[in-house]
């Protein structure tokens, strides 16, 4: 069976606050319709690493390229409608909005408004609202929150907070899709539906996704491989059953690393 064509191609991106070398001549290979994972102790670099592809920070060097398009020096929102989204650590949902209107709001990214058609009101404008607005309802469906559409954001239990920030990201259609602990804060449970969802998400959408993630049953379950940073310098790269028993990445957990298989 032949390789998929790369997706995201990270080459050699590193950034420095101060005198601190954050990340440091970072590279990925993400191919498309895979599902790689980016783990490492706490202060590893990794959401940072998700903040120069997502173009919150810019790199001191280095090159990202999303399906062929260099996205370095793109404002955030021009590498998301290029196609690249995310999730954050800590949810940035808008609490006082339903949680229909957020989904509403990141589709709007794809949508083909002028200021007249607006203004005006005009059958173009009223039919992209419509179509917005099903895209939406769809989407709360498959994540299970449909129920839930006209309650504030901010009333969510926990995990369907998680499970509407992963909504609101697709509803931006994006070709390559970043978690960012998106397991964090959930029970056990919760976690099964996680990963079962991720697949779904994979499977339904036909989207390439890049994961970071604390918890190693999560990680070493869905993830096809793995790199793993320390002190913001690329440690290790491989298939999970590699990973679990790599001694470099067993000594920068300090134990922490899931037990190696037998």
């Amino acid at each position: 069976m032949s390789t998929p064509p790369i997706v995201l191609d990270v080459q050699g991106i590193s950034i420095s606050f101060g005198g601190l070398k954050a990340v440091q001549n970072f590279s990925l290979k993400l191919p498309r319709g895979r599902l790689y994972g980016l783990i490492g102790p706490n202060g590893a670099g990794k959401t940072t690493v998700f903040n120069l592809l997502t173009g919150v920070y810019q790199a001191d060097s280095g090159t990202i390229t999303l399906d062929g398009v260099k996205l370095n020096g793109l404002k955030p929102h021009q590498i998301a409608a290029a196609g690249l989204s995310r999730t954050f650590q800590n949810i940035r949902l808008f609490g006082e909005l339903s949680v229909l209107d957020n989904v509403r709001l990141a589709c709007h990214l794809r949508g083909k408004h002028s200021i007249w058609s607006t203004i005006l009101r005009s059958a173009y404008h009223m039919g992209q609202e419509a179509a917005i607005h099903r895209r939406s309802l769809d989407l709360l469906g498959i994540l299970g929150l449909d129920s839930r559409a006209g309650e504030q954001a901010r009333n969510l239990p926990y995990g369907d907070q998680r499970r509407l920030e992963i909504a609101r990201a697709l509803a931006t259609d994006p070709k390559v899709l970043l978690l960012d602990e998106p397991a964090a804060g959930m029970n056990p449970q919760e976690k099964k539906s996680l990963r079962d969802l991720i697949r779904q998400i994979m499977r339904q959408f036909d989207v390439t996704i890049l994961l970071i993630e604390h918890d190693m049953g999560v990680v070493m379950d869905i993830c096809e491989r793995i790199t793993v940073l320390d002190y913001g310098v690329t440690i290790a790269e491989d298939v999970p059953k590699e990973i679990q028993k790599n001694p470099k990445v067993i000594e920068a957990y300090l134990g922490e690393a899931a037990p190696a298989a037998h």
